[in-house]
């Protein structure tokens, strides 16, 4: 297997040290966190979380973003690093910078494979045992509270990667002119995240879950029908989830677009909680799903509400929401709202399990 000068420059880097631009979100994600509200907490926030994940009877309604720690390591070049030039990954896109967004996209016109049903001879597939994952892992894994759930941020999904290696159109139209070629570009790809994910767990301290990303769908649809999607995705997707599940992680999804419509196939994949946008995926249809499927639902906190307003919007959102034990709870608002709304969801969600599952 060649090795191609990307992976070379990755096996080159200084793990010890920390690589991000200190104003990204890679590197935010990196930082310790402030910690937890000191509560008597009944059972451990990070065992609390994945109760709700995965359906167990919580003790209360987890807060998404504050119950959780990420792993982002520096060791995975998904995208450049640091990420806020504009440089390549280790399969040889070139990605842009997009300061207004935050966030990079590919370059315009980048282009890896040119004859896609035969992709396997336009380049070189990433060599994992060159970066320094134990280094690496050593530095971000002191930074985990042990609190909290500690979870992978597994980026650049199975069909993502692929569309961002040829223009999007071609992309689609490869499922119809070349499904063996697509087919074997999946499962090679469900086999490189697995083997991914096994550097992330065995090297990077408590790996509770791990975080995927692969956009399926734009704001009114999926992608693909669903029939396409039972087909070529499912299978390879599912047997990376397998894996991960095997070893006691559980599987949270985030999947940009309408994407509604794949909640059976989620939960037939082993996803165990997806992160939709709201309100393109309407929370009174998630609902649906939600005995199989734990969502993060939203609650946005009008500016003009006081403190009484406030917590009757958060009891409201809790009984609608958390009638399944399968909820975790998204708050905004201005800073001095979203303390008293902290502070109403874990009392009333406390209370609310509490009666919901006849604890004495």
């Amino acid at each position: 297997m060649s090795v191609s000068k990307y992976m070379q420059r990755a096996a080159t880097r200084d793990y010890s040290r920390y690589w991000q631009d200190p104003k990204s979100l890679p590197a935010m994600m990196q930082r310790p966190k402030a910690p937890l509200d000191q509560r008597p907490y009944p059972i451990a926030v990070s065992e609390n979380y994945k109760r709700a994940v995965t359906g167990n009877q919580p003790y209360w309604m987890p807060l998404y973003g504050n119950d959780t720690n990420t792993i982002w390591p520096d060791a995975i070049e998904e995208h450049p690093v640091p990420e806020t030039v504009d440089d390549y990954d280790w399969w040889g896109v070139l990605w842009q910078w997009v300061p207004s967004a935050g966030g990079s996209i590919t370059m315009p016109g980048t282009r890896v494979i040119n004859d896609f049903e035969n992709w396997e001879n336009d380049f070189d597939w990433p060599d994992l045992s060159l970066p320094d994952w134990k280094t690496d892992g050593a530095k971000l894994a002191a930074n985990l509270d042990p609190e909290r759930a500690h979870i992978y941020q597994c980026v650049e999904g199975i069909t993502e990667r692929v569309h961002e290696m040829m223009p999007f159109d071609e992309y689609l139209l490869s499922f119809y002119t070349d499904p063996e070629a697509m087919h074997r570009f999946l499962e090679k790809m469900a086999d490189y995240k697995i083997e991914l994910c096994q550097k992330v767990i065995d090297n990077y301290g408590r790996v509770d879950g791990v975080l995927y990303h692969d956009d399926w769908g734009t704001q009114r649809a999926g992608f693909y029908s669903n029939e396409m999607f039972r087909e070529f995705i499912v299978p390879p997707t599912k047997r990376f989830f397998q894996t991960l599940k095997a070893q006691g992680k559980f599987i949270e999804l985030h999947s940009c677009g309408k994407n509604i419509q794949y909640c059976p196939e989620m939960i037939d994949m082993g996803v165990d909680i997806w992160n939709p946008q709201q309100p393109i995926n309407e929370p009174d249809e998630l609902m649906n799903f939600n005995k199989e499927l734990s969502f993060v639902f939203g609650l946005r906190l009008d500016p003009e509400w006081n403190e009484q307003q406030i917590r009757d919007a958060v009891d409201a959102f809790v009984e609608k929401y958390g009638v399944n034990g399968r909820a975790v709870a998204s708050i905004w608002g201005k800073p001095e709202q979203t303390a008293i709304a902290r502070d109403e969801l874990f009392n009333y969600s406390l209370n609310y399990y509490n009666k919901l599952y006849k604890r004495a």
